[in-house]
């Protein structure tokens, strides 16, 4: 028996020696709040603005679409996996809490990782989201099979692939994504001391605001009752300042931060987008004028940033949140991406009103995407009367 055979009971599914386990047994640690954010990338997230905006958009976004579990494009509304993914994953998480955290692990670490955990009829009762710096996918060296080894606090435990959610960035070699956070590594090192720079000058700058030249060479004290009395009428005067005869008062014309900062953080801001496939508009490196809506920039970020995104957990909760013959049955999950490009009130009057008068639409399911209650005989199909089947000659003549 080889060493990946000897855990095999204690996660796969549907082995009769398997026990409904309480995990924070076994991995008690990793719950400490202290610990769970522990990693060096989640000490960059902590102190880099722009990395931290970055990770922000992409997990509260991923978290904000709507989730259904669908047979043939109907809700499904009895079903104990769906009620689990979408409202309550764990006893500490919502559905929201628990898509934003694995969403925010796979952006700094590269991998999101949660472990299924079975009750006594092999059904999953809870799915535990794990630190990434404690998984490492490996092959098993006869079946070929993927497995996870996960470090606990006393042994190191095995994971079959389909007891394990796993999202990730790409990746060439292996089943681990690449931590986008490493490849950033030369642009956060480049943007720490451009910004430890212009703090140095900062704190070695010259605090005086005016350079206040007198006629006559005066000694301590006549210096000193000349400058408290600058002092006061200047802050007594909103300002203000009167030039004696003999006095030459020049302002002095101060650069705390040079230029070149801003330079350096814009190129931060476009690496850091490029690395995360975001437009650069959304870290603010431009304004988004090239835009005519804000359906189209909505539009971008869905195509070029989320789509992706949202189809690997669609496969992910596929594949291991349904079994093989409710997907024959039609079965499949969807995030719902529509809630992202809703357009303005005119424009979704407009796609609302073509839609019903070529059948796309009930009157009942606009009524629900506006958050409206259904009418009465708002569940039936309707076709616009100038329209007719070509094939139907009888209506024709």
């Amino acid at each position: 028996m080889n060493i990946f055979q000897g855990f095999k009971g204690i996660f796969r599914r549907g082995k009769k020696n398997v026990k409904a386990q309480t995990l924070a047994d076994r991995f008690s640690s990793w719950f400490d709040p202290l610990n769970i954010f522990s990693s060096t990338s989640a000490n960059i997230l902590a102190t880099n603005e722009t990395i931290f905006a970055a990770v922000s958009i992409l997990s509260n976004a991923m978290a904000s679409l709507p989730l259904k579990l669908l047979i043939n494009s109907t809700p499904i509304v009895d079903s104990n996996v769906a009620d689990l993914l979408i409202n309550n994953p764990n006893p500490n998480m919502n559905g929201f809490e628990f898509i934003r955290v694995l969403e925010t692990y796979r952006n700094t670490t590269g991998n999101g990782y949660a472990m299924m955990e079975y009750d006594t009829r092999y059904q999953v009762k809870a799915l535990w989201i794990l630190d990434s710096s404690k998984v490492t996918p490996l092959i098993e060296s006869k079946s070929k099979e993927l497995w996870y080894k996960i470090t606990g606090d006393k042994n190191n435990y095995y994971v079959h692939n389909l007891d394990m959610i796993h999202v990730k960035h790409i990746h060439s070699t292996g089943y681990k994504g690449i931590n986008p956070i490493s490849v950033l590594t030369n642009t956060i090192d480049f943007d720490t001391k451009v910004k430890q720079f212009s703090l140095d000058q900062m704190d070695g700058a010259v605090k005086a605001s005016f350079i206040l030249q007198m006629a006559a060479h005066l000694g301590t004290p006549e210096r000193n009752k000349i400058l408290a009395s600058f002092k006061s009428f200047y802050e007594e005067n909103g300002g203000v300042l009167i030039q004696d005869i003999g006095t030459v008062i020049t302002p002095i014309d101060r650069k705390f931060i040079d230029t070149k900062v801003f330079e350096a953080e814009k190129i931060t801001r476009t690496r850091v987008a490029s690395v995360y496939n975001m437009p650069a508009h959304m870290l603010g490196e431009t304004d988004g004028s090239s835009f005519s809506s804000m359906e189209q920039m909505a539009l971008e970020f869905v195509q070029s940033t989320l789509m992706a995104t949202v189809i690997q957990y669609e496969k992910e909760f596929n594949r291991k949140l349904l079994p093989v013959a409710d997907r024959k049955k039609g079965q499949y999950w969807k995030f719902n991406l529509n809630v992202m490009l809703r357009g303005d009130t005119k424009t979704r009057s407009d796609f609302y009103f073509k839609g019903i008068r070529t059948m796309m639409f009930k009157p009942n399911e606009v009524r629900a995407l506006e958050d409206l209650p259904p009418v009465e005989g708002g569940d039936t199909l309707y076709v616009s009367g100038d329209l007719y089947p070509i094939d139907q000659e009888r209506i024709r003549k």
